[in-house]
């Protein structure tokens, strides 16, 4: 297996462990600021030891990767806050579809910050997959599954945004798998209980089972399928892992709607459909000609008989 498609196959694993996040915050039926918290709180101690492991290998983290990773920490915080509070109003699925709309954040950010234009394929992308947050939202719909379907928009676009500048500043983390993420998990768990009572509060007191979800939700997403995502974006350009974060809001409706009885209306389905098919479409780029002679030059040729 070339290291290409083994990096791609980490990702996607890692991809696939956190879209089993929004079903578990569901199922621990607490408030958003409380699985924020102990989504991260239970998680620092064995990335920290994880961290400590990698950093005997490696030696220590670098200063700027380090500041950089305490900045998304404090991203992530709101990521979540926005985030569990979206799958409140909008169901855990509905909210996970919107929380990918980072894909073309990072892609206007990157233009506004480093002056790369987007394609054309995602800037006529763009207003259809507006068109699809529309459908989600229920404006038009009045079947459609949610507390409050306009406000789990409003706060799952917030939840975009931080994702995106998380992503982006991860992606700085000197190439390594563990310390990055857990400095930033670390952070957040800091912020997240400094910010709680903006976001409704938190209850700092653990109550069975449903702490139980939350170490599960900690262990799983958050430790493993971090852990994962984090090593392969140093090692694949960011678009790309971007794209492969997509499986995640797709297994997580299918997950929502058989474990959670979460039905969306055929309209938010559709948002759904066409947010993925939007972003799927607009962020490819289209191969430049010398690469496509360059790579038919090196197929070996077949003689037919």
């Amino acid at each position: 297996m070339s290291a290409h498609r083994r990096i791609v196959l980490v990702a996607v694993a890692g991809a696939l462990i956190i879209s089993t996040s929004a079903p578990l915050v569901r199922m621990a039926e607490v408030s958003p600021a409380t699985s924020a918290l102990y989504r991260c709180a239970y998680a620092v101690p064995p990335m920290l030891v994880l961290a400590w492991l990698e950093r005997r290998r490696l030696g220590p983290l670098p200063g700027k990767a380090r500041n950089l990773a305490w900045l998304a920490g404090l991203l992530f915080a709101l990521d979540l806050l926005f985030w569990h509070h979206s799958i409140d109003y909008v169901g855990a699925g509905l909210a996970t579809v919107l929380g990918n709309l980072q894909v073309f954040i990072v892609a206007f950010a990157a233009w506004a910050v480093f002056h790369e234009r987007p394609s054309n394929r995602l800037m006529l992308a763009t207003p259809v997959v507006f068109a699809g947050v529309v459908l989600i939202s229920g404006v038009f719909d009045s079947a459609a599954y949610g507390a409050n379907p306009a406000l789990g928009v409003l706060t799952g676009v917030a939840t975009s945004i931080a994702y995106a500048g998380f992503m982006l500043l991860l992606k700085a983390g000197a190439g390594r798998a563990v310390g990055p993420i857990a400095h930033a998990t670390a952070v957040a768990t800091l912020a997240i209980a400094a910010l709680s009572p903006l976001f409704g509060g938190a209850d700092f007191a653990p109550v069975w089972p449903a702490h139980g979800w939350l170490l599960l939700l900690a262990l799983g997403p958050q430790v493993l399928g971090w852990s994962l995502i984090a090593y392969s974006l140093p090692r694949q350009p960011a678009a790309l892992t971007a794209l492969l974060l997509l499986v995640q809001p797709m297994t997580t409706v299918a997950l929502s709607a058989a474990l959670l009885d979460e039905h969306p209306s055929v309209a938010q389905l559709a948002g759904c459909a066409v947010i993925v098919a939007g972003v799927l479409w607009g962020s490819r780029r289209p191969q430049p000609a010398s690469d496509v002679l360059e790579q038919d030059a090196q197929v070996p040729k077949t003689s037919t008989v």
